[in-house]
């Protein structure tokens, strides 16, 4: 599966816990990040600056589902059920 446009719900929904460029403070579950652009894309894609985290996540169904707002749920409860 490839990352839908317009979507950018990996960048909203889960919780980035270590600090990193531009979000000294990591991000929090469901807050917006510094980086996603406003054609939800992310500014960090290409760059060695961009989380671990984000490098590793692969859109799929399961977790993408059939649109950005069935995504932004199924990532938001994703991580609900993770939460530390």
């Amino acid at each position: 599966m490839n990352c839908r446009p317009h979507c950018g719900a990996c960048c909203i929904a889960p919780a980035i816990t270590r600090p990193f460029w531009g979000m000294p403070e990591g991000k929090p579950a469901g807050r917006v990040c510094a980086h996603l652009l406003s054609d939800a894309r992310c500014g960090l894609f290409d760059d060695p600056r961009r989380p671990a985290v984000c490098q590793q996540f692969q859109p799929e169904r399961s977790t993408c589902g059939d649109s950005r707002d069935e995504a932004l749920a199924l990532l938001g409860a994703l991580e609900r059920d993770t939460a530390s």
